[in-house]
């Protein structure tokens, strides 16, 4: 339980830091009012097909008798819209992320700076670091996208997918959002995706802590919106945490003061005081 306040707590102090820096929560409003455009477009595109997609995949029912195929296919279309909104989810944090990459990068920073210290990135160019995020994201999604399919399927089980399974949907979800999230300041630390999800999964009290109740907020109309510049600072703090970095960009007590510093082993060594080993005859 412990891991489990703590990650719904680095999400309570994202909210709060990015109220107290009113300007950083105006311009993170715009990607992610973008992003909710094409998302609804998408859903009502579903909804409005939903009934058609039933009957397309399920003709075996045609020959069956009233009320039989009307339940199937019912259960079908509630179920296809609950997956939609299950990879909504899902995707709606990549994709907002690819769209207001260079400012939640700004933002990420500016909080890391805040807390102490701000670990120096990879530098890249901004169409490189992009197509990282998607390539990364990507890498998420496949992970996930099984998860959403067992889901979908065990959906059709009484009582089971009615009760189980939509909690267990949340959880899933809020792990991967987390995961998602979590990418800006690990990106930063250059730690690769695969190692994120290793971390994630050490920890997974943690990640579903912060992630499980954005989710369940994610399902509001606006409240994606409204919520994601705060998740991305609040992202930032728990990265901070994941990786054993100390609020005061300090090594923690006790901690040796390595070639790595207060980042570990995902510090960037230091070569500013030029080469080691011996430099000339005695």
């Amino acid at each position: 339980m412990g891991d489990l306040m703590t990650g719904a707590r680095y999400l309570g102090r994202g909210q709060k830091w990015i109220l107290r820096n009113g300007r950083w929560f105006g311009f993170g409003l715009l990607p992610a009012l973008i992003t909710l455009v094409l998302y609804t477009a998408a859903l009502v595109a579903l909804g409005f097909w939903a009934d058609d997609l039933a009957a397309w995949a399920t003709p075996f029912a045609d020959d069956w008798s009233s009320p039989w195929a009307g339940l199937l296919r019912g259960t079908f279309t509630v179920l296809l819209f609950a997956g939609g909104l299950l990879m909504t989810v899902l995707t709606f944090t990549a994709v907002t992320l690819l769209v207001g990459d260079p400012f939640y990068e700004s933002l990420s920073e500016k909080v890391e700076e805040a807390e102490g210290g701000c670990p120096e990135g990879p530098e890249v160019s901004l169409l490189r670091g992009l197509w990282i995020s998607l390539c990364d994201s990507l890498y998420v999604l496949a992970w996930a996208l099984p998860f959403g399919v067992v889901l979908f399927l065990l959906g059709f089980v009484p009582v089971v997918g009615q009760t189980v399974v939509p909690v267990t949907g949340l959880l899933v979800a809020g792990f991967f959002l987390t995961l998602e999230l979590a990418s800006v300041a690990m990106q930063r630390r250059d730690i690769p995706v695969r190692e994120r999800l290793r971390m994630l999964r050490g920890r997974k009290a943690l990640a579903v802590g912060f992630g499980a109740p954005l989710a369940l907020c994610f399902l509001v109309p606006l409240a994606a919106v409204l919520l994601m510049p705060g998740a991305v600072a609040g992202a930032a703090l728990l990265v901070r945490d994941l990786t054993d970095a100390p609020a005061d960009g300090q090594p923690a007590a006790g901690e040796p003061r390595g070639p790595h510093g207060s980042q570990g082993m995902w510090a960037k060594p230091d070569h500013r005081s030029g080469p080691t080993g011996p430099t000339g005859p005695a």
